[in-house]
């Protein structure tokens, strides 16, 4: 009984083996930054955690807030349209039929391929980032939706249609609530990869964001910069799925 109140009593969103982790990778990291140069490693390179801070300090809000704005702007649009095709699809078995493979097909073609294809096409920087997280997620959105409609059971669909609902009220009152759980996974997926998305699309043309200051300070080889930039990408991607956590909480309250 003790035993079982000792491992409530830890937090399972940051174990103790986690905590464990980092703070020997800080030890190491810290440790090779002093040895560096007597192995022959420039000192530039394993700048220690002093140099990382000072890195931060100087961080930049707006290319924060770019990043994020891109981010956040190209998820919503992306799943609009995503979850908007997927119900087309569902209704209309020949046009799931046909553009069922060219969305499989989009969904091979490597992000490198989509950012050359954005410089080519667009002018504009906000257009082919856009386009680059719009091609790259909204595929993610509409599969994921689509397969979980096709995964509601066909007793409750025919009950529903048993109703005689317009094809809106059979989306709204049965397949958007039966689909919730998928949708959830759908953002959480997307959302660790639009980050690196937006990142590699910012490199590209874009003069703001955090994309723009890692070319930044590439050039400049300064890896505490590339250090600093990085965790701040990283406090995103973790401050945003603590955020879909606590939506997934809410809206799946009725889950055990």
């Amino acid at each position: 009984m003790i035993q079982e109140h000792r491992e409530l009593a830890v937090d399972p969103r940051f174990p103790r083996q986690t905590l464990v982790s980092v703070l020997v990778f800080c030890i190491v990291w810290e440790i090779l930054s002093y040895l560096a140069p007597s192995l022959g490693i420039p000192a530039f390179a394993i700048p220690s955690f002093v140099r990382i801070g000072q890195s931060l300090l100087t961080i930049t809000p707006i290319d924060v807030a770019v990043t994020l704005a891109r981010v956040i702007g190209a998820l919503i649009v992306s799943f609009v349209l995503g979850l908007a095709l997927a119900m087309a699809m569902y209704s209309s078995r020949s046009l799931e039929n046909y553009l069922h493979p060219m969305i499989r097909l989009f969904m091979a073609v490597p992000v490198v391929s989509w950012i050359l294809f954005a410089v080519l096409w667009f002018r504009g920087v906000e257009f082919r980032i856009g386009f680059v997280l719009l091609a790259v997620c909204g595929p993610v959105f509409l599969i994921d939706s689509l397969d979980a409609m096709r995964g509601v059971p066909r007793d409750l669909r025919g009950m529903m249609r048993s109703f005689r609902p317009t094809t809106l009220q059979f989306f709204i009152k049965l397949m958007l609530p039966a689909i919730v759980p998928s949708i959830i996974t759908s953002w959480k997926i997307n959302l660790s990869l639009a980050i690196r998305v937006v990142t590699i699309a910012e490199l590209v043309g874009a003069v703001t964001g955090i994309g723009h200051q890692l070319a930044v300070a590439q050039e400049l080889f300064s890896v505490a910069d590339v250090f600093a930039w990085t965790l701040v990408l990283v406090a995103l991607l973790f401050l945003l799925e603590a955020l879909v956590i606590r939506i997934e909480s809410r809206l799946l309250r009725w889950r055990p």
